[in-house]
């Protein structure tokens, strides 16, 4: 009786001790520009990766800007237009993308700010690009089916579409006085698309060394640098600890991911109950991360932007992380922001992209 008594204690001792809100103290903070939304759109890459080169601007020059995200996604519609027509259809042609499509854009076609395109008509609030998309798509689809019999130059067409819902192409413009070109503005903030990495982690590729991530947005078959999972967690500390934020691409399917609660974990029992107090979570190992990977449970569903880090009150450590659906109190908690346990960033992390500085020199010497 008495060892059943001791029992009872310890596992009510052990309950109460998880039975507790989350209460969080920060402890890195990195200048970010305001949550906003990405409304009826899937453009999160151009979103978050424009927050992410903002905070970059922040970080190298002090200037906060305010990017066009519409800008990087017109020309990148047009990129994956060219490319599903020349893979003859055998292609990704949707609103998705990945972070390196905007690094990619900007190194040709340059950045403007949002003020100079928004992307919205007038009298509009909020990005709605359904229609806009099923007219792309059925320009190409129409084409494919039998060039011959189309009457048209698709690419014009793609064009006129973008113009339309999107607006016509920016080649200057006016900036605090002065005259600026893409190109020129983009050398004005000094970002150099060059000095951007992606790095991921999977055992099905060898690490330390750089391969094509075969997911359904990676269209332009961008390069990622592959590191075991211990590193890939170093590194996104390292990089916040030094300065230095980070553009995320994860998993957001997940029943403990909840941007109404602002919360992302992985529990031990699965329970939403962790969403509202803190609970025990999985230990998380490069086997099972891959296993959740090729069985499709992780995939890369949505693209954010990591400012900060955080501990709760058992010292548990959590990714400050700011997504793009808007910051309504009544949806979202935390101002717009998700608190992501270290351990669902290190199963539900597709890759994250970082400035090269921003990876320790030892783990630079493996990669370089």
């Amino acid at each position: 009786m008495k060892n059943n008594i001791t029992l009872f204690v310890l596992l009510f001792t052990t309950w109460l001790g998880f039975s507790q809100s989350y209460e969080f103290k920060t402890t890195v903070d990195l200048e970010a520009t305001n949550v906003i939304s990405q409304g009826n759109t899937g453009t999160c890459w151009s979103f978050s990766t424009s927050s992410f080169l903002e905070s970059e601007i922040m970080r190298l020059t002090g200037k906060q800007i305010d990017l066009s995200e519409m800008y990087t996604v017109r020309h990148t519609y047009f990129k994956k237009a060219w490319t599903y027509v020349m893979r003859q259809g055998k292609a990704q042609f949707s609103e998705g993308g990945l972070a390196h499509d905007v690094t990619n854009s900007i190194a040709t076609h340059g950045i403007v700010p949002n003020y100079v395109y928004s992307g919205l008509k007038e009298g509009e609030e909020k990005h709605n690009h359904s229609k806009m998309a099923d007219s792309l798509k059925n320009i190409l689809t129409t084409y494919l089916k039998d060039t011959n019999a189309y009457t048209s130059n698709w690419k014009n067409d793609v064009n006129h579409v973008l113009d339309y819902y999107l607006g016509p192409n920016v080649t200057s413009f006016n900036y605090e006085g002065i005259e600026y070109t893409p190109q020129s503005f983009l050398e004005m903030t000094t970002i150099n698309p060059k000095d951007y990495v992606t790095i991921t982690s999977f055992t099905h590729q060898p690490f330390y060394t750089n391969f094509v991530l075969n997911i359904p947005d990676n269209f332009s078959n961008g390069d990622f640098y592959n590191v075991p999972l211990d590193d890939l967690i170093e590194i996104m500390n390292h990089a916040l600890h030094n300065g230095f934020s980070i553009e995320l691409d994860c998993d957001v399917s997940e029943k403990t991911f909840s941007s109404k609660h602002g919360i992302a974990v992985i529990p031990l029992n699965d329970s939403t109950d962790a969403l509202l107090n803190v609970s025990p979570e999985k230990e998380i190992t490069a086997e099972f991360r891959q296993q959740e990977f090729e069985n499709y449970n992780t995939t890369d569903d949505h693209l954010m932007h990591i400012t900060g880090l955080l501990k709760d009150q058992n010292g548990t450590t959590y990714y400050k992380v700011k997504n793009s659906w808007g910051k309504d109190s009544s949806r979202v908690a935390n101002g717009g922001y998700i608190y992501m346990s270290e351990a669902y960033a290190k199963l539900k992390t597709i890759s994250i992209m970082v400035h090269k500085d921003a990876i320790p020199k030892a783990l630079q010497f493996k990669l370089f």
